[in-house]
């Protein structure tokens, strides 16, 4: 699925250090309510959360293997989202847990609606995990979606460093690491994070709402791209988003750029069921 700008994109080392759920795909005849039976016309199961969904999407990206660093239950599910990211381009790098995978149950309906739960403990990896740190300063660009704060000052190494607000507001904080974007949903009140909370401020602050476009600060609103075929659903777009802002920001492409770029790998993502196609 080539993206009309991304041929321009010099060889990158890009990463992502973040969290994986297993998760259940079900395009259904209604979203669940109180006292009804619902249909499941459709389902796919893959490894997906913003960590795996935005390490697929760079590795698409740049057409060669992306690093991506995580944690997972030492159980049949976690070896399966390994096996399938090593299939779909990404080197996986795990710390692995007694505790288990965690898995995920996302449902759409025929309007494009949505619907999600996720069953289990976020598995975030650590910098006391056993795992090749050191690769972290030779990356171009690296986003981060789950850490605790002595491994985000460790990230800070990396050229280009983004995260999303997932990572969570008191790990930001206590990391104290001057972002170069911070990257989340402006219509999910649990992302929402003001400049002034964070001690440096970001350097840039994205705010994605979906087919509305979103916010940049600095530069103001965005217009989303347009889709390349029908919508179907809107899960990983805006990890999608993230992933080709930061491959932009990486190859030092302006912010505008880094912007058109990710808006195109949210519009195609919103047009596959389940995040990969």
């Amino acid at each position: 699925m080539p993206l009309s700008s991304a041929s321009a994109l010099p060889p990158l080392r890009l990463a992502v250090v973040g969290h994986v759920e297993w998760v259940e795909f079900l395009a259904v005849d209604q979203l669940p309510r109180p006292g009804a039976i619902g249909h499941a016309l459709r389902t796919l199961q893959e490894p997906a959360g913003g960590g795996a969904v935005t390490a697929v999407q760079m590795a698409r990206l740049q057409r060669q293997p992306v690093q991506f660093f995580t944690a997972l239950g030492r159980d049949s599910l976690g070896q399966a989202c390994v096996n399938r990211l090593e299939r779909l381009g990404v080197e996986v790098h795990v710390a692995w847990r007694e505790a288990p995978t965690r898995r995920g149950l996302s449902l759409v309906d025929g309007e494009g609606d949505r619907a999600i739960t996720v069953i289990g403990e976020r598995l975030t990896p650590s910098l006391d995990d056993d795992l090749p740190w050191q690769a972290l300063g030779e990356c171009d660009g690296l986003f981060v979606t789950a850490a605790d704060a002595p491994l985000l000052k460790a990230c800070r190494s990396a050229a280009v460093l983004a995260a999303t607000p997932r990572v969570r507001l008191p790990v930001l904080q206590e990391a104290k690491v001057c972002l170069d974007a911070l990257i989340g949903s402006g219509l999910d009140p649990g992302e929402r994070v003001e400049p002034d909370q964070l001690n440096p401020a970001p350097q840039t602050l994205l705010r994605t709402e979906g087919a509305a476009g979103g916010l940049s600060l600095p530069g103001g609103r965005y217009e989303p791209a347009p889709l390349p075929g029908p919508m179907v659903e809107s899960y990983g777009c805006g990890d999608s988003f993230a992933a080709g802002v930061v491959t932009a920001l990486a190859a030092r492409w302006s912010l505008a750029e880094a912007i058109a770029l990710g808006a195109q790998c949210g519009a195609a993502c919103a047009t596959r069921f389940g995040p990969y196609g």
